[in-house]
């Protein structure tokens, strides 16, 4: 039964995944998050609350999520995530300040 539904980044499904029995589906998906997450658990947990802290309207739940995952390095990559708002150079600027920081 599905209890709620909220957008979780790469690192967070890993932790979800650490209480999941064993079982070939669960192998999969840590060959998968082993391929494809590029931060550790604590690093995402920092970046996340840095941008959840800048109280930006257009920034969503998603996109905080697409952020962490993707770690986007120039203003192209941070605009291809941001698809429903456009944000100001000011605004992609400070994503990428904090993203720049916890690396």
């Amino acid at each position: 039964m599905i209890l709620e539904r909220k957008p979780v980044n790469l690192c967070e499904v890993e932790e979800i995944l650490k209480d999941v029995p064993e079982s070939e589906r669960k192998t999969q998906m840590d060959l998968y998050l082993k391929k494809f997450c590029k931060t550790k658990p604590e690093t995402a947990k920092k970046i996340k609350k840095d941008l959840e802290d800048m109280d930006l309207m257009k920034l969503k739940n998603e996109h905080i999520v697409k952020i962490i995952d993707l770690l986007p390095e120039d203003a192209s990559d941070t605009n291809k995530i941001f698809t429903d708002v456009s944000l100001t150079e000011d605004e992609t600027n400070k994503i990428l300040e904090i993203i720049k920081k916890h690396k």
